[in-house]
């Protein structure tokens, strides 16, 4: 027979300065491993939804990032010529033959600098990018040095606002809009006319070519076309596919350091769970012996401690998930290690975050809460009485 889960609720309600002491120890620690979460949800978020699954990304056999990628003139052409492309309104095919190139820009408000993705991208490639919005200003003329910058990077960088200019190469780039891309990588990128900034900088030839494909069940078949073509060199990827590999090791990187971090504090939330349940115990022989003289076997007595510990540590963990909830939407930016560039990023606390934290946090007061459980079973009727 089990011991009613109200007596043990109750029993926490009435422990207020442990059981807030205890709660907010265990918050602390849900909130910092939401946190990590979060910060890597929102890194990833931000490159996976740079792509669409509707786009096919073109780059050099062997490239990891389209910085290390390199398409020729004649293979750009190549590309640009295949049927399964599809037609915007007015006739013209999606595609977009795309120059990436790093440049180094100074920090707005604080000391250092950072690489900043410079995309020429071409006019008719413009609405590859479905959620591609001018916020503030305009898009920039073909043919003219103009640049549009991403919302985010343009309160994080010098040189970065509207009627600013920046200089790449020998020649002076005028920024006559901001813009957003549904809160993707894109909006830390800088991008201008690819016929434009590839002469300024110097670069012949593209990084990448990205196009939209007329029939998505014929992706297959496109990838043998172009990647058996001997004249390319080229491999072939879906643009959502090829993102969200650029996310996977950072992003990896970010929860593990989080959980193993959050290992470290949980340690000293655990002590102060234990520290809780053993004085409940103390104080509460009375009732264990009122309990066993009703029938309750140890087991019951120890489950009716453990589950009380359990519930401390989810009052502790609801109370972390309100704690963390604020950081979410609040930008930062880091480095994509897969490109070597700055990217801006928003916290995303998600609901899986949050049903993990509690998962920990339950998982916290399982382990401290076993110990003093388990004295409170072992306790023998006799002496109990004898206490009484």
């Amino acid at each position: 027979m089990a011991i009613p889960f109200a007596y043990n609720f109750r029993n926490v309600l009435r422990r207020p300065t442990s059981t807030i002491a205890t709660a907010i120890g265990i918050g602390l620690v849900v909130a910092i491993l939401i946190g990590a979460f979060a910060l890597a949800a929102g890194f990833q978020a931000a490159l996976v939804e740079s792509g669409s699954p509707q786009n096919v990304i073109v780059m050099r056999t062997g490239a990891d990032s389209e910085i290390s990628s390199g398409i020729s003139l004649e293979g750009a052409g190549i590309v640009r010529a295949l049927p399964a492309i599809a037609a915007a309104p007015d006739g013209r095919p999606l595609v977009s033959s795309e120059l990436l190139v790093l440049t180094n820009l100074d920090r707005l408000g604080q000391a250092g600098s950072s690489n900043v993705p410079i995309r020429g991208i071409q006019v008719d490639g413009m609405p590859l990018r479905d959620r591609l919005q001018i916020v503030e200003g305009r898009t920039f003329t073909p043919g003219s040095d103009e640049v549009i910058v991403g919302e985010r990077i343009s309160k994080r960088f010098k040189n970065c606002k509207i009627g600013d200019h920046i200089r790449f190469g020998q020649r002076a780039f005028s920024v006559v809009g901001l813009f957003r891309c549904g809160g993707s990588s894109f909006e830390s990128e800088i991008w201008g006319d690819q016929a434009v900034l590839g002469p300024a900088l110097g670069r012949q030839g593209f990084q990448s070519v990205t196009f939209r494909m007329r029939d998505t069940s014929q992706f297959r078949a496109i990838k043998s076309e172009l990647e058996g073509d001997p004249r390319l060199g080229v491999q072939v990827r879906t643009e959502r596919a090829f993102y969200s590999s650029q996310s996977q090791l950072l992003a990896n990187v970010i929860r593990v350091a989080g959980v193993f971090i959050t290992l470290i504090m949980a340690i000293g939330a655990i002590f102060g769970a234990v520290n809780t349940m053993y004085a409940a115990v103390g104080t509460r022989t009375r009732e264990i012996a009122v309990l066993l003289t009703l029938g309750f076997s140890p087991f019951a007595v120890l489950t009716s401690f453990m589950t009380e510990s359990v519930i401390l540590a989810l009052i502790g963990g609801v109370l972390g998930c309100i704690l963390a909830l604020p950081i979410n939407g609040i930008v930062t930016s880091t480095t994509n290690w897969a490109s070597f560039s700055e990217v801006a990023f928003a916290f995303r606390v998600t609901p899986l975050a949050m049903v993990f934290g509690l998962v920990f946090a339950a998982a916290m007061g399982t382990v401290g809460g076993f110990l003093p459980a388990l004295k409170a079973a072992r306790q023998s009727l006799a002496r109990s009485l004898r206490e009484m």
